[in-house]
């Protein structure tokens, strides 16, 4: 999932969730915040909910968790583990509700009074956390317990709680003198501001790259009901007569793979390229400085040499060696399999006399060619069988049925935030329901770029909750009465991310701070990746994929060469990932007196100098838009991606080795992996499921690197 965890979700994951009695409220009875909702499973009363809500519901969260946070630290009874540790994990009721609402919206539905609101809180979020995990009363508290926890006769799951509450303390900066407290309290602030401009300047700047141009002959190639919505899109934005192509978050844009004008692909390219470094109102550059030198010194005044080794340390990965081990390792295979594929797409071009030399803007548009040439197989052939609603419910619910047992039932009744948005009751094997759904797959202009799954409600047997869970998509709303189509990647996607939904549903835990996706960051992606494989399972295409007109099923020699197909592009694939990897770790390996002067000329050293600088195949991410590690949470972890995916590989063989889909396989992997959540160490998890560490040769059969 391109799961880039929002500024206000995350400061709220790292203060305490979910729920307890509340100290009495100051907050109006007419706020819909003030009380839990009634709605089934705690879902949002999101018809309720008005944008003047929010501030008051925050001011007084933030008050009732500080009351709650002061009478655990100054409880006058010894420390125990029921009065301390289960004390912190049932405040912030209020804090909760709110957050959870207000940090999802803002990525998935967001307007000015949000954006006002998030520049505001995000400073004040962060004090508020700081506040907790800097307190010397609590913290004295947690460390008296742990140091005695192997007196306390707890199960496994209640001291791996309290041992990483005491890591989470300590990683927070409560061993810190009184005068290092302030300068972290001080940081942590600037740089909430800092990721909340960025995140906010990445939306604004996509809206305003969009291509434009003057004439339907200029986008040829693209179909006609796709330059009809341009025209529309054009016409929204005050441009009648002219016609639109917005700018996706990551760098290759789809239409690159269609265009035949060659100089609108290149205009296309450019300005995904320069988002927020070209100068203007929403330039990241230097807002990537100052984020880069104050993570520098955060980790610095932590004890740490760099922030990726501060934040690796709590990661599978462990520190910064072992993530260029695997990066390097990857890099130079990537790269000669993509230069291998640039040269059979450059003798595409010459035997069409093209008279020019592959280019980036090229890349889409002749790789298809290629594949064409190679497999008599267009992409675009697949589409009339990746209908959006088979897809969904004919599809990711049909294998989720057959490997799990789960069934859906859409409802209508709950209120929802966006007209587009669908919910579905989720109910286990036994009948009994397991969850609510949420799924919102269509692009808005106030919707963040990427894919992404969230929790309105997590569960918790402490707290007796049941998770509320959605997943969100960014494919382009046809025209109203055509049918919504997807490409392959989007098909892949709706698979993945419904890999982390069933993480977060099949949750059986009792503490909040371990359910569902809550697990070490290097992970999170692999059970997701894992729910991939059933998008082309033969019996799962049979259910789903069929044409939207005639209903005919997929040819078999179609499903073939999807299939003789699947390692095709992977240089390229592998390399714009690994480039986008490598300057993650570049900017976050710096030592305080490292950060440089420029963004783009350390940019280019840094890919040079990996090896990954292939003109032809950019990053997936430039730095001045790379949302997951300037604004979300996967700072100095992208890596994770790859790191998950061999796991994911090694399990994929599991399946295929134990007999593929079959429910007594889904009833396994859910109890050994997907209900824990994080109540153990995640390495020894997965080797408790596979019975060993996994194998790195699948994950490079995979990824065509395995030959010469």
């Amino acid at each position: 999932m391109n799961r880039t965890n929002l500024i206000i979700a995350a400061s709220i994951a790292a203060v305490f969730s979910v729920a307890q009695a509340e100290p009495a409220s100051l907050l109006p009875a007419s706020n819909p915040f003030a009380k839990p909702s009634t709605l089934p499973f705690g879902y949002p009363a999101f018809d309720k909910i008005k944008n003047e809500d929010y501030a008051p519901a925050f001011e007084e969260g933030m008050r009732q968790n500080a009351i709650e946070i002061e009478a655990i630290a100054n409880n006058k009874a010894a420390p125990t583990f029921d009065n301390t540790i289960v004390a912190m994990e049932k405040s912030g009721q209020l804090l909760s509700r709110v957050s959870s609402v207000f940090g999802n919206l803002s990525g998935a539905n967001t307007n000015d009074i949000f954006k006002a609101l998030e520049r505001e809180l995000s400073p004040k979020l962060a004090a508020h956390s700081d506040a907790i995990r800097l307190n010397s009363k609590l913290y004295a508290r947690v460390k008296a317990l742990f140091d005695k926890r192997d007196k306390l006769h707890l199960d496994a799951e209640s001291k791996y709680l309290l041992e990483r509450y005491n890591t989470d303390f300590v990683r927070a900066g409560a061993q810190l003198s009184d005068a290092d407290k302030a300068k972290l309290k001080s940081m942590n602030a600037e740089l909430a501001k800092l990721q909340t401009t960025f995140a906010q300047n990445v939306l604004e700047e996509a809206n305003a790259s969009a291509l434009v141009v003057d004439t339907r002959e200029e986008l040829a190639g693209m179909s006609d009901k796709a330059i009809d919505a341009a025209a529309a899109a054009a016409k929204a934005k005050g441009q009648d007569g002219k016609f639109l192509i917005p700018v996706v978050n990551t760098t290759g844009q789809a239409s690159l793979a269609v265009l035949t004008n060659r100089a609108v692909r290149e205009k296309l390219m450019a300005l995904s390229l320069a988002r927020g470094s070209h100068g203007g109102k929403f330039d990241n550059t230097q807002v990537v400085l100052s984020l880069a030198k104050l993570r520098a010194e955060k980790a610095a005044l932590l004890g740490y040499p760099s922030f990726a080794a501060y934040s690796l340390e709590d990661q599978t990965a462990h520190d910064p060696e072992a993530v260029n081990k695997m990066l390097s390792e990857f890099a130079r295979p990537a790269v000669a399999n993509a230069k291998k594929e640039g040269a059979e797409i450059q003798q595409v071009i010459d035997k069409e006399k093209g008279g020019f030399q592959l280019a980036a803007q090229d890349w889409s548009f002749y790789s298809d060619k290629v594949r064409a040439e190679r497999f008599n197989f267009d992409q675009n052939q697949l589409r009339p069988y990746f209908e959006l609603n088979n897809v969904i419910t004919n599809g990711v619910f049909y294998a989720a049925n057959k490997v799990y047992g789960l069934t859906f039932k859409e409802r209508k009744d709950l209120p929802v935030y966006d007209p587009d948005v669908r919910v579905w009751d989720v109910f286990d094997a036994d009948g009994k329901q397991l969850a609510i759904f949420i799924g919102d797959y269509y692009a808005r202009s106030n919707k963040r770029g990427g894919a992404w799954m969230n929790a309105y409600v997590s569960q918790s047997s402490l707290m007796g909750t049941h998770p509320v869970v959605a997943n969100h998509l960014n494919i382009p709303k046809p025209n109203p009465g055509e049918p919504t189509l997807l490409t392959y990647d989007e098909l892949r996607t709706a698979f993945h991310e419904f890999g982390h939904a069933l993480h977060g549903m099949f949750s059986n835990v009792k503490y909040p701070r371990f359910s569902g996706t809550r697990v070490p960051r290097d992970f999170v992606e692999f059970p997701s990746q894992v729910n991939e494989m059933w998008s082309v399972d033969p019996a799962v295409l049979a259910n789903y994929a069929k044409h939207y007109q005639t209903g005919a099923p997929m040819p078999q020699e179609l499903l073939d060469k999807v299939i003789a197909s699947k390692k095709f592009n992977e240089g390229f694939r592998t390399t714009e990932y690994l480039a986008a990897s490598i300057l993650d770790q570049k900017w976050h390996q710096l030592g305080v007196s490292q950060i440089p002067s420029d963004v783009l000329s350390f940019e280019a050293k840094s890919l040079k100098d990996a090896g990954v600088d292939y003109a032809p195949v950019p990053p997936r991410y430039r730095t001045t838009y790379f949302s997951h590690v300037f604004a979300g949470g996967y700072s100095a972890g992208y890596y994770g991606y790859l790191w998950s995916e061999k796991l994911d590989a090694d399990t994929v063989d599991w399946f295929t080795e134990n007999g593929g889909m079959q429910r007594k396989n889904g009833d396994y992997f859910r109890k050994m992996l997907l209900s824990k959540g994080g109540t153990m160490d995640a390495m020894q998890m997965y080797r408790n499921f596979r019975g060993r560490d996994a194998k790195i040769e699948p994950l490079l059969e995979r990824r065509g690197l395995t030959e010469k």
